[in-house]
């Protein structure tokens, strides 16, 4: 089942720079429910985590958890085998394995692993954009 997140939270958060949770970006965190605010609060961490660890060959400008297969929630941990991110123009698959403090606001642990690009001819099946 896919989720629909508010557009307006959406907005918000993918329109905030570099991503780093300063008050901000725990405020609009805040806002959502748990379960929301946890898997928002992991794709953040993605984008961080790739554009440092990629050292330049990606640009991540946005992650989503639930677009190959629905994000598997245990407590505070999600599993997202089904995850995607943007990065120049470009969709990519990604697994991603995080953990997060009881509010969902501290990652306490985080794994991934960067898949292949998705052909342009699949995007609109997925609910992919430019």
């Amino acid at each position: 089942m896919k989720k629909h997140w508010s557009l307006a939270a959406l907005f918000v958060l993918s329109a905030l720079p570099a991503h780093a949770l300063d008050s901000r970006i725990a405020k609009q965190l805040d806002a959502l429910a748990p379960d929301e605010r946890r898997e928002q609060r992991c794709d953040l961490e993605a984008i961080d985590r790739i554009k440092k660890d990629a050292e330049g060959e990606y640009k991540p400008d946005k992650v989503i958890a639930y677009t190959f297969a629905d994000p598997i929630e245990t407590g505070n941990l999600i599993r997202a085998p089904g995850a995607v991110f943007r990065s120049g123009g470009d969709w990519y698959r990604l697994k991603y394995k995080c953990e997060t403090g009881e509010e969902g606001l501290t990652v306490m642990s985080f794994d991934y692993k960067i898949g292949s690009k998705v052909p342009r001819n699949e995007w609109e099946q997925h609910y992919l954009y430019e």
